[in-house]
């Protein structure tokens, strides 16, 4: 499966060297040339030595998406810093580009939820995490 993720901060880059070490064609899309070093960290060869590409771009750029290889994705994941960034990205990689399986990483848990109900599937670190609150909280009250 060929996989484009935009974004290679910690959770763009952790999930690209994932994805790439279970056998998957990886593609990061990052607009800081700096990021690149996040792929190689901790890797016996390099990003590039491994199979993985990268990219230099603004996510938002139809052209940038096509250097990275929007066109050829099985499966996209937006994971930069920005929700707005994500949701326009993942609109574009199934309305324009008809990718199946795309995923956003959303903070705020209301805009992810609202998504998830119009057939966006969402990631919400924010969410995540207020139900590993809500447990501990319960678990200390008993």
């Amino acid at each position: 499966m060929f996989v484009l993720i935009v974004g290679a901060g910690r959770v763009g880059s952790s999930a690209a060297r994932s994805a790439l070490a279970s056998g998957h064609d990886v593609s990061v899309l990052d607009d800081d040339p700096l990021s690149h070093e996040r792929l190689d960290a901790g890797q016996a060869t390099s990003w590039e030595d491994a199979g993985g590409r990268f990219t230099v771009g603004h996510g938002i750029e139809i052209e940038a998406l096509l250097e990275a290889g929007i066109d050829q994705a099985d499966m996209f994941i937006a994971c930069t810093h920005g929700d707005n960034t994500n949701l326009i990205l993942a609109q574009i990689a199934q309305k324009k580009f008809g990718i199946k399986k795309v995923i956003a990483r959303v903070m705020d848990p209301a805009r992810a939820a609202w998504y998830e109900q119009q057939g966006l599937r969402t990631i919400s670190p924010t969410r995540h995490a207020i139900e590993q609150f809500e447990v501990a909280l319960a678990e200390g009250a008993s």
